[in-house]
């Protein structure tokens, strides 16, 4: 579709602000920017650039918070009333705007779904709101909706609760949401952050089709410019509340011009080869610095595991969850989440474990862990199966194999300093003898995961997310383990944040001899990390074996289907 000659959404020198007890911090400092009907405009950015505070200025929706619009215009090509300056008008007109000519998605779909409602109901609120369908045409365009975004069964989506949906299809919902009055306005706001490959790749061809039927202008924000390059039109790079380039898609990725793009696009870690390290901001940014430039031969945390000293053997194990009870509490059918699955683990390796939600791979983690009980099989910790140990012996064994999740905010105990959280289960396990050699010990470890001795004193809400989640590293490298399960512990870091802790896990693998097992459900980041990779398809093993070969020659469709839906450089 042709570009229209005037955009339907003008943000002309936009500034942003917050007050707090402290003072007022700027968020968004004169960014400017044009959306042009059937076009799509990507902004990319790491967390705190300014990107979602922009979307929720331009939508009108920081109203009541701290939030200080500065100076700037956010002029709106009104189908009736004309230009419209969105700051002006009052709250009454722009609740006619948004849903009708401005609809939202946002990242977490729990956040603007209500969990008491029903699904179809929520995407009905809509077009009572903004049209004068009759009830009935009302639920037959809601079920014709559903049917838009490719729902399975529209009628039952309807009749559903929003936690008996999937994480994609809960999506799906709220995309039908912002669609439902074919607004000519769509912002995404990384609407496929927390989704699996398969299912991300589904909701960007889901939203191109929906704008080339609508003609509807995008602004797709993002932190991965693999998912920006396969949407957008034109690219805005953000940081610092600041916009430091623009242009075409083209321009942007083939001769990016600032340093801070160039970093971006090198931090991912690529499928096709395995840099000895990983690219970070700062190699762009340092007078003399590599330039993001590493050597591409074998490095010298891959394949370096001892084939002759197991640390791990997984044999037939099995995990199930009650998926029916009859009148008397009875199960009468099991989710098998985890069927039959057997490897052994080296020392120094890492075993890769992809695959897409509800596959099994977390349960499967947390059953080696014995954080869930399996129903059958055998864990064998260094000659010591772990289904079989007292509660005793199992609490004396922890201190050697532990597990880092995904939310480091969920794993924090927010009223408690960094230094106190690492310091309890060192103290609970008798690590070392006193309060001051445990301090001593925590700020020595603070610093080989890259922080800092001020960070001790710091609470979990005081620090970045890639800052939480080296605290959670460093807690569980108190202990002194051999072994550590990943699960999906960078999924939801930006990734210039990610490359930076993926680079430490190996420098920490390499120095400590540590083994890990890495479970992620992008097959990317998996490749780079692993020896071996095993593939879990519905709590099955689908393909196991060493990690180039597996990503180079897939033995399985499915495994090709995950590598397929990466996004590509």
């Amino acid at each position: 579709m042709l570009m229209n000659s005037e955009p339907v959404l003008s943000v002309r020198d936009l500034s942003v602000g917050f007050t707090a007890e402290d003072g007022y911090t700027d968020a968004v400092k004169s960014v400017s920017f044009d959306l042009y009907p059937g076009r799509t405009l990507g902004l990319v950015g790491e967390s705190g650039s300014g990107k979602s505070v922009t979307a929720l200025s331009v939508m009108r929706l920081l109203t009541g918070s701290s939030a200080v619009v500065r100076s700037g215009r956010v002029l709106f090509k009104h189908p009736v009333k004309g230009v419209t300056d969105l700051l002006k008008i009052s709250a009454g007109e722009m609740q006619k705007i948004r849903g009708r000519h401005m609809g939202m998605i946002f990242q977490e779909p729990m956040t603007s779904l209500n969990p008491v409602k029903r699904c179809g109901w929520q995407v009905s609120e809509v077009l009572l709101q903004h049209t004068t369908l009759s009830a009935r045409s009302v639920r037959e365009r809601t079920i014709e909706l559903f049917r838009e975004v490719m729902l399975p069964y529209p009628e039952e989506v309807c009749k559903s609760w929003p936690h008996q949906l999937s994480g994609g299809q809960k999506q799906r919902v709220m995309i039908a949401m912002a669609m439902a009055c074919d607004p000519g306005i769509l912002i995404a706001d990384e609407p496929t952050t927390a989704l699996d490959v398969t299912v991300q790749r589904s909701i960007l061809e889901l939203i191109k089709t929906l704008q080339q039927k609508h003609g509807s202008a995008v602004l797709f924000i993002s932190h991965d410019l693999g998912v920006i390059r396969e949407v957008a039109h034109r690219v805005s790079v953000m940081r610092n509340g600041v916009i430091l380039e623009d242009g075409t898609s083209g321009d942007v990725f083939d001769n990016p011009r600032q340093p801070y793009t160039r970093a971006l696009l090198a931090c991912r870690p690529p499928v096709d080869k395995r840099p000895s390290r990983l690219a970070v901001v700062g190699d762009f940014e340092t007078v003399g610095g590599s330039n993001g430039k590493h050597e591409q031969h074998a490095p010298s945390w891959h394949g370096i595991y001892d084939s002759n000293e197991a640390v791990l053997e997984v044999k037939g194990l099995q995990t199930y969850f009650a998926k029916r009870r009859d009148v008397f509490g009875r199960v009468t059918e099991y989710h098998r989440a985890v069927e039959n699955i057997s490897f052994t683990l080296y020392r120094g390796e890492t075993l890769g474990l992809v695959g897409e939600s509800g596959c099994g791979k977390t349960t499967l983690g947390r059953s080696i862990m014995r954080l869930i009980n399996a129903r059958s099989g055998r864990v064998i910790f260094r000659g010591k199966d772990l289904n079989k140990l007292s509660g005793r012996e199992l609490r004396l064994l922890r201190p050697r194999f532990q597990i880092i999740f995904q939310d480091p905010y969920a794993s924090l105990t927010p009223g408690m300093s960094v230094g106190r959280a690492i310091m309890e289960p060192m103290r609970v396990h008798g690590i070392l003898r006193s309060k001051k050699e445990r301090s001593e010990h925590i700020i020595n470890l603070l610093e080989k995961v890259g922080l800092e001795q001020r960070h001790y004193y710091r609470y979990p809400h005081e620090l970045s997310g890639g800052q939480r989640q080296r605290v959670c590293i460093a807690r569980a490298l108190a202990l002194g383990p051999e072994f550590i399960i990943f699960d999906e512990s960078v999924s939801a870091l930006d990734v210039s944040v990610q490359a930076q802790v993926l680079n430490l896990l190996n420098e920490l693998k390499k120095e400590l001899g540590l083994t890990y097992i890495f479970i992620s459900h992008d097959l990317g980041v998996v490749k780079y990390m692993s020896d071996r990779i095993m593939v879990m398809r519905g709590g099955k093993m689908e393909e196991f074996g060493d990690a180039d070969q597996l990503c180079l020659n897939p033995g399985s469709e499915y495994t090709r289907s995950l590598l397929d839906a990466l996004p590509g450089f």
